[in-house]
């Protein structure tokens, strides 16, 4: 299997490096040892040829060179660039090739056409924040990845993830969104509620250097819990109690999005808290959340 990158981002980058220092490994399945690179194409061809540097593989300059040198393409670009991307790949000769996307939310078959050009489609994504070229692909292990596509190379492309000691979770494309949309709530959504935390405090009179000297125990220690024990055992604080006096107190001090915020939230606590306390009624809770 020779793979080829199309994109030379933070997630090529990430991608390429990753599959080959596993497979430089002494211990490696043999399926990860025939595995080459064959390279990357962008349409910045610095950043391509910097990727194939950094990969010691080659820079390619057009579509049809990574093509004819691939059996397996992956576009690590933008999503809002995959449709025009797939539009220039599906005229070229690409018959038994298999055709992958990096995104979260698009499905496989943005790749219109792809059987009728006898190539396969999937989307592969690894539920990880991949914020540095150099670095993330050294903290590659710790993702789950999912993939999704044609039933003629799902199970091999899943082994293929697996051989490389990441958990992959096949699904459907029905259920694309709803993926992602549980992501972007666990990451990018806790960074939105981490930052009305911070500016609740400096309402306070915290100093920003105060607020951060605040939060970050809590909000680390609460992380490492959850991830030890679950969020049913790790839960803590006055939705758990039935503390409806502290709730009610909480809501009248907070207004806008906040407010907002607190509410939506304490609702889905409070299913959590009726988990971890099955007979506790939490009627009137919940009624005031309601």
């Amino acid at each position: 299997m020779r793979i080829g990158f199309i994109g030379a981002g933070k997630v090529g980058f990430t991608l390429g490096k990753y599959v080959i220092a596993n497979k430089q490994k002494e211990n490696a399945p043999e399926c990860l040892k025939q595995t080459e690179i064959s390279g990357y194409f962008s349409l910045h061809e610095e950043s391509a040829k910097e990727a194939a540097k950094w990969t010691d593989t080659r820079y390619y300059q057009s579509l049809k060179e990574i093509t004819e040198s691939s059996n397996v393409l992956v576009l690590t670009v933008p999503d809002s660039v995959i449709r025009k991307v797939w539009d220039e790949l599906r005229v070229l000769d690409i018959k038994d090739m298999l055709i992958c996307h990096c995104s979260g939310v698009m499905a496989s078959n943005i790749f219109s056409g792809v059987t009728e050009a006898g190539a396969f489609g999937y989307s592969i994504h690894p539920m990880y924040a991949i914020s540095s070229k150099t670095e993330s692909y050294k903290e590659m292990g710790q993702a789950l990845f999912s993939v999704e596509g044609d039933d003629r190379y799902l199970t091999q492309i899943r082994d293929f993830i697996t051989s490389l000691g990441n958990e992959c979770v096949i699904i459907s494309d029905c259920d694309k969104v709803k993926y992602h949309g549980a992501a972007v709530m666990a990451s990018n959504l806790v960074t939105g509620l981490y930052s009305m935390a911070g500016k609740l405090l400096m309402e306070c009179g915290f100093t920003a250097e105060q607020t951060e000297m605040a939060l970050e125990p809590l909000f680390l220690g609460n992380a490492k819990a959850i991830s030890e024990k679950g969020a049913v055992e790790s839960l803590t604080g006055p939705i758990e109690r039935n503390d409806i006096d502290t709730v009610v107190r909480h809501m009248n001090a907070l207004s806008g999005n906040e407010r907002r915020a607190y509410i939506a939230l304490s609702r889905g606590t409070l299913e959590v808290a009726a988990k971890k306390h099955p007979n506790v009624d939490y009627t009137e809770l919940r009624r005031l959340l309601n």
